[in-house]
């Protein structure tokens, strides 16, 4: 295994990648401790607190990095783009433009990147924005907490354009990952952000409950992650048979091939669209007023919606991640469209007739596959929450870790693990191409 660790290093254009990709991520994570301007230093130990006992505050930190709890230059992350990104897939099923965009190769791509990259700063601005004002006046963070003391429009538009700066500039780093690097940048930054949390909630275990519930925990994650694994590699093959054809004097077709779909089709999206759904509750919480009717909202949220041991939250968030999980793989996977591909190309599935009826085999496929694998996102997202809450001592802890925001959580470990598949087999694809030994079986 060490031989196969030093053949990436061997291979000079495979070092000079793996290199620039590691001093991008080390920019990345410095730019994560830098402070915004106006920023009180010594309020942001009490926010990175409040952040071990605030479910929104620790998921909405767990893809900065801890980058939002020091309210840093790139406190906002990668989030805005994904968003935008996810925003921009689903447009393209109802605004005919962006279809048309989506189907003219690398000319559209470069029209939608364009525009994600400006929906971005849209999202980047309007959230820089809302984090101004909910981090003065303790919207989300306390009433005690005030990050912001001199309050006032040269504070906020200098912090909204220093946080929106950094999102783009995360942006650009990412891209540049991608072409330059190896891997997907975006998938990178997010694998770090993930990452980089894993010693610090490492050690705030340990000191709160002592190093055999640390062992335990580690232990039911390396579980998880092996199942993780095991799900994310498995996939239905539909063969797929071309006719032969000649064109000129030559003969085209008569290969075969397949169709791999994969058991989670959806990925980790449903989980984050979720998360996004149930927090929103809480965001609007936090703007009523705190005695009256608007205490007893804010009251019934917290017991609810925001805690991650109430059995409301966990059907609403299970059944929300079941429900986004059919709707993100009916967007990225269109039946009809693959059906009307493969007829176009001469192809066909054995025993299946071209056209309406590969349209309905490729759907009952789809659908039966996408049961089990959204009921498996719902349970890895839930289920190491129950554990964590029910064996912990969450009084200190109680990271609201049913979205994520602990970074033994289900969540993360798929992100992280999702992620470090995609590299290794890039990296085991260079190796391959130049004759090395690489690291798949």
């Amino acid at each position: 295994m060490l031989t196969r660790v030093l053949n990436m290093f061997r291979v000079a254009d495979l070092r000079n990648k793996i290199i620039f990709t590691l001093a991008m991520i080390g920019l990345y994570r410095l730019g994560s401790f830098v402070p915004a301007p106006g920023v009180d230093i010594e309020a942001v130990q009490g926010l990175r607190d409040q952040a071990n006992q605030s479910g929104l505050l620790g998921y909405m930190q767990l893809f900065s990095g801890g980058a939002l709890t020091q309210f840093a230059v790139f406190a906002l992350g990668i989030m805005p783009y994904i968003t935008s990104s996810i925003i921009m897939q689903i447009l393209g099923v109802v605004i005919p433009k962006i279809e048309q965009w989506q189907q003219q190769g690398a000319v559209g791509q470069r029209k939608i990147t364009q525009w994600t990259r400006y929906l971005t700063v849209s999202i980047a601005v309007v959230q820089s924005t809302s984090f101004a004002f909910l981090f003065h006046n303790g919207g989300i963070v306390g009433n005690d907490i005030d990050l912001l003391p001199k309050f006032n429009a040269w504070t906020v538009f200098v912090v909204v354009l220093t946080l929106t700066c950094g999102t783009a500039l995360l942006m650009w780093m990412g891209e540049l990952i991608t072409q330059r690097g190896i891997g997907n940048g975006m998938s990178l930054l997010i694998f770090t952000s993930v990452v980089s949390s894993l010693p610090a909630q490492g050690a705030l275990v340990q000191a709160e409950n002592g190093s055999g519930p640390l062992i335990a925990l580690i232990a039911v994650a390396v579980m998880l992650l092996v199942a993780i694994v095991f799900v994310e590699q498995g996939q239905r093959r539909i063969p797929v048979q071309f006719a032969k054809r000649v064109v000129g004097r030559r003969m085209y077709g008569g290969q075969s091939t397949y169709i791999p779909l994969k058991v989670n089709q959806s990925g980790v999206i449903p989980i984050i669209f979720a998360s996004s759904v149930l927090y929103l509750p809480n965001l609007i919480a936090v703007a009523l007023p705190n005695e009256g009717w608007g205490g007893s909202v804010q009251s019934w949220v917290d017991n609810n919606l925001a805690n991650p041991a109430a059995i409301t939250y966990l059907i609403f968030f299970g059944l929300l991640i079941v429900g986004f999980a059919y709707f993100y793989t009916a967007i990225s996977f269109d039946p009809a469209k693959q059906a009307d591909t493969i007829r176009k190309q001469g192809g066909f599935i054995p025993g299946i007739r071209p056209g309406p009826q590969t349209e309905r085999y490729l759907a009952r496929i789809l659908s039966r596959i996408t049961f089990p694998g959204a009921l498996f996102i719902a349970s890895v997202a839930l289920v190491p929450s129950i554990l964590i809450n029910l064996t912990l001592d969450s009084s200190g802890t109680g990271h609201g870790g049913g979205a994520g925001g602990f970074a033994f959580g289900g969540i993360s470990l798929l992100i992280a693990s999702g992620v470090a598949l995609e590299t290794m087999k890039q990296i085991d694809s260079q190796l391959m191409m130049r004759n090395y030994e690489g690291f798949l079986k």
